[in-house]
């Protein structure tokens, strides 16, 4: 699949577009009933997020019309830029606290979430240090030790908040796109064992992290506690059936189902739309993981390959977890589905990103190219 070199890949486009339009038709119906009992109207939180896929669609626009290269020159200063904000959530009178965690800064009357933004300029700053350092992969003092020391600050900052589903996308994408860039075996077993010790840690220090563990080893466990969330999502999803119960007609959206416009909105999906449809979305974000992943191949230069793998991973592996955890396929997390679930800040950024990937594109002259990801390295 090739297009005339200096068009961008206008198939992923459609594909994110296609996520997105879905996402605004499923928050104007799983968070009617929610919005009505909050705010006194049932179209409060869908108006909203049409204004955030507003502001994400210029974002993606401008993005798409900045040539990537410039994004280079800032990555230092926007990665800790996005430090400073990981912190500032803790500053009282501008970080905001829900549930316990915080996570939110509040200027005026917009509430953002900085670590949205983190995914991004972390994916930047990350791909700008693996290109100047491509002659010292193999060595553990110039590369190991320094990806494990930035990678571990912004952990403990994201984890401060607390936000561990964040931390594990993060992760995850970090360690692939290192893989990708030539690190070696020994290394990537380094980062893989430090970050298991480090999970099991997290686990035992939070007992409500147990729990959930706990719960998907044993989805019957405690069904109106612990297992309340998991249970209520695998009731939505089994009432849908194969086709579901018709646009709108959801039950579990009256508070039954947690985060039913956000966190849960697949379930709210297969619930009205069946399970067919469900598969449909799964197939979009393949589809899109394909797209991103041959850009990422016939990137012309390092830091455009490493920016596009870390974009594409980080938005397909956030929603395949987001999807396995809400069908009890893997723990509950708490992260949201890209382009579909509730939340401003995601969107934006997402939609953001989606346009540096596509300015790549633009380069590349093989948009959406098949991926050829079995040999990790590619000649320069």
């Amino acid at each position: 699949m090739s297009e005339q070199k200096g068009k961008p890949d206008y198939v992923l486009l459609g594909t994110v577009l296609a996520l997105s339009t879905i996402g605004l038709i499923m928050i104007a119906s799983a968070s009617s009933v929610f919005s009505f009992q909050r705010f006194d109207d049932p179209a409060f939180l869908f108006r909203r997020q049409l204004i955030s896929f507003i502001i994400g669609l210029a974002a993606l626009l401008i993005a798409l019309r900045i040539d990537y290269r410039i994004w280079r020159r800032f990555t230092l200063p926007l990665f800790l830029l996005t430090l400073g904000l990981l912190l500032a959530v803790f500053i009282p009178g501008l970080g905001t606290e829900f549930l316990g965690a915080s996570r939110w800064i509040q200027i005026g009357g917009f509430t953002f979430q900085p670590t949205e933004i983190a995914k991004l300029t972390f994916i930047l700053y990350l791909a700008a240090w693996l290109q100047a350092r491509q002659k010292h992969m193999g060595t553990i003092a110039s590369g190991l030790v320094p990806f494990l020391i930035f990678l571990g600050i912004l952990a403990l900052l994201v984890m401060a908040q607390p936000d561990l589903g964040t931390m594990i996308i993060i992760g995850i994408t970090a360690i692939l796109v290192y893989f990708l860039a030539g690190a070696p075996w020994r290394h990537i077993g380094a980062v893989f064992g430090l970050s298991a010790a480090s999970f099991a840690i997290l686990v035992l220090i939070a007992p409500y992290r147990a729990a959930r563990l706990n719960v998907f080893l044993n989805p019957e466990l405690d069904p109106q506690g612990i297992g309340y969330h998991i249970n209520q999502a695998l009731l939505a999803i089994g009432s849908g059936g194969i086709f579901g119960l018709g646009l709108g007609h959801s039950r579990q959206k009256f508070n039954y189902l947690p985060e039913a416009s956000g966190d849960s909105i697949f379930a709210v999906i297969a619930e009205e739309l069946g399970l067919i449809f469900g598969l449909v979305i799964l197939g979009l974000f393949v589809f899109f993981f394909i797209r991103g992943m041959g850009i990422a191949r016939s990137a012309k230069d390092p830091f455009a390959r490493y920016v596009a793998a870390g974009i594409t991973i980080w938005l397909s592996v956030q929603a395949m977890i987001n999807i396995g955890a809400i069908s009890g396929l893997l723990p509950l997390t708490g992260i949201p589905l890209p382009f579909i679930s509730l939340g401003g800040t995601a969107l934006i950024v997402s939609l953001g990103a989606v346009g540096i990937l596509l300015n790549i594109s633009k380069e590349t002259g093989r948009q959406g190219s098949r991926p050829q990801w079995l040999t990790r390295r590619r000649s320069s």
